[in-house]
């Protein structure tokens, strides 16, 4: 899910150095919530995770 973030990260950079400013803006927001999401399944995952006793 990451790399998709990262994606949409550089669809944006790539879309803001050609002038295309609501395509940056729309990538780039799709790349904060993907990065968003990321992080909170992982931190999910990080604390539901198995535990040792």
């Amino acid at each position: 899910m990451l790399r998709w973030g990262i994606i949409f990260l550089i669809i944006a950079i790539i879309a803001a150095a050609l002038g295309f400013g609501g395509l940056a803006g729309t990538a780039a927001m799709a790349a904060k919530i993907v990065f968003v999401v990321a992080i909170i399944i992982f931190l999910v995952s990080l604390f539901t995770g198995r535990k040792r006793l």
